[in-house]
This record gives C-alpha cells, sequence and structure tokens, in this order.
C-alpha cells in the first residue's frame, strides 16, 4: 500500500470516528436535555410541580425550583407509576406526565408531540358546546398566549398556569374530549386565529371579576367574549 492511500484511509478513518462521536455527543445532549433533576430550574419544573400538586403528589411551592420537596414529590408520583423512583423527571416521567421530554429553550414558543391532545382537552373542557369556530378560539387563545412575553412559552405551561383556566378547577378538564376538539386543536395549531389575537376570554353570563370586563374587546363567538 502507498503511503498516499495510507494517508487517504487515515483521513476516512479519522473522518468516520469524528462523525460517530458528534452523533453520540448530540444524543448524549438530547438525553440531558429532556432530563430535570434536582437543581435544575424554568418553566418546564414550573410545570412539573403544578402537575404533581394538582394530582396530590406535591404541597410545596410552585415556583420553578427542583429542590429536595420536589424530588420527594416526583419519586412518589414514579412510585405510584410503576416508574424507577430515582427523583428524576427523565423522558419516562415526563411522558407519564403528559409532558414533551424536551428542554426550555430560553425563549420561544415550544409546540411538541404531546401538545394536540393537551390542546384538544382543554379545548373540550372550556369550549364544549360552543360552535365549532368558537372551539379553535379557545386554542387560539392559548397559542396566543404562549407567543405572548407575559405568559409561559409552552402549551403546557400556558394550561397549567395557576388559575388560568376554569375547567381545572371544576373537573371538566377531565371529562372526556369531544372528537370535534381535535381537530379545533390542529387548526389552531395550524395558525387558524378566529379571534383576532385575543389573549382572554370569558363568558359575560358568569364572570364577575372587574379586571376582566375591563379588557378590550375584539370579538365574540358563541358564547365568549374574546379579548386582549
Amino acid at each position: 500500500m502507498t503511503d498516499r492511500r495510507r494517508a487517504a484511509r487515515g483521513i476516512t478513518a479519522l473522518a468516520l470516528a469524528l462523525g460517530i462521536l458528534f452523533i453520540l455527543g448530540a444524543t448524549v445532549h438530547s438525553a440531558y436535555a429532556a432530563t430535570y433533576r434536582q437543581g435544575s430550574s424554568g418553566e418546564a419544573v414550573r410545570t412539573i410541580q403544578t402537575k404533581l400538586q394538582r394530582w396530590g403528589y406535591y404541597d410545596g411551592a410552585v415556583d420553578g425550583i427542583y429542590g429536595s420537596a420536589t424530588v420527594e414529590a416526583v419519586k412518589y408520583f414514579q412510585r405510584a407509576n410503576g416508574l424507577t423512583a430515582d427523583g428524576v423527571a427523565g423522558p419516562a416521567t415526563l411522558r407519564a406526565l403528559g409532558m414533551e421530554a424536551e428542554a426550555d429553550s430560553g425563549g420561544g414558543a415550544q409546540v411538541g408531540s404531546g401538545d394536540l391532545a393537551l390542546l384538544a382537552r382543554v379545548i373540550s373542557a372550556e369550549a364544549r358546546g360552543e360552535p365549532y369556530n368558537g372551539q379553535v378560539a379557545v386554542g387560539a387563545v392559548i397559542l396566543n398566549r404562549v407567543a405572548h412575553p407575559s405568559f409561559p412559552n409552552t402549551i403546557s405551561g400556558v394550561v397549567y398556569e395557576p388559575g388560568a383556566f376554569s375547567c381545572m378547577l371544576d373537573g371538566q378538564f377531565d371529562e372526556p374530549v369531544a372528537d370535534s376538539a381535535y381537530q379545533a386543536a390542529r387548526d389552531a395549531l395550524n395558525g387558524v386565529d378566529p379571534t383576532g389575537g385575543a389573549i382572554y376570554y370569558f363568558n359575560p353570563a358568569t364572570a364577575t371579576s372587574a379586571w376582566i370586563w375591563s379588557r378590550p374587546l375584539i370579538t365574540v363567538i358563541g358564547s365568549h367574549r374574546f379579548c386582549s
């Protein structure tokens, strides 16, 4: 074998090795990004805490800081759901929580594979009995909040923000999801927005908050007023 051929083979082998290392590095980074443990912080941790609190596994502060109390709550949840009770919210635990296995990006809207089901559930719970356009409108409000700097930048973060949606308090969230809600969620995710950019809505027949009545009206669809 000539020196030139040996050199060419050496370069090829080096390139292959570097490629493998790059793929492995990306895989490790992806796995780490999808994992939350003691010391983590951010909107995803807040969502984990909110879900655990709502389901009775956690009674600490929803502060977005993965401390020892959150670790114990995650272990409690893991044991109850047949998962390894290590207190680490990895991909399997996040799936059991109904969350996307993704890291906080530090800004910008995040839309993952589980968002359709969650968005459809909220639409069904909040707009059951509303015209189809009104169902899409509720989904659009949630997505408008995701994109707005005053709200969490994930669908799950918006949905589980304390006090944001009455369906989380009155049991409607846990009711079966209407078939139309899935199509409404798809339309909203595809950019359909009958509200014209609303970030709030309410039913004037039941709303008693002076603050919500003070929000500038954009449009009325069914029994909901949609506001900026």
